[in-house]
């Protein structure tokens, strides 16, 4: 077993290389946690930041560990592949919750259904065919 001050040079500048690629990535989505406006905006970047980031300092530790012991070593993988599956299911999870709530709520901050569409309002019967057709019916009594 080689210790880590007797690494190869292009070993050394390889793990350094994705250490920082990695890292600078999670940094980026730490940025853009803190300075997107709303809920929306904020959940993709540190998702990003994260699955990304994770790849590159598993690339490191791979490469690390692979020349350390003389042999291919891949153990890492393994929390790529956790990371990579679990994080979008959570961002999934976490933007309908907070599109349920925020509609249920009526928060005119919520998303478009459809970005081409113009949003309902249902307090004006042009707009709502159900609250049209029951005016309709009150006049007529």
């Amino acid at each position: 077993m080689i210790p880590a001050a007797d690494l190869p040079l292009w070993a050394a500048l390889l793990i350094a290389f994705f250490l920082l690629i990695g890292a600078g990535l999670a940094l980026i989505g730490s940025f853009g946690l803190y300075r997107l406006r709303n809920f929306y905006d904020r959940i993709h970047a540190p998702t990003l930041g994260t699955s990304w980031g994770t790849a590159g300092i598993i690339l490191a530790s791979v490469i690390y560990f692979s020349v350390v012991e003389s042999r291919l070593v891949l153990h890492q993988l393994l929390i790529g592949v956790f990371v990579t599956a679990t994080t979008p299911v959570t961002l999934i999870l976490l933007s309908r919750a907070a599109l349920y709530r925020d509609r249920v709520a009526g928060n005119p901050d919520v998303p478009l259904l459809h970005p081409l569409t113009t949003p309902l309002r249902t307090s004006s019967p042009e707009n709502n065919p159900a609250a049209a057709h029951k005016n309709t019916d009150e006049t007529k009594e």
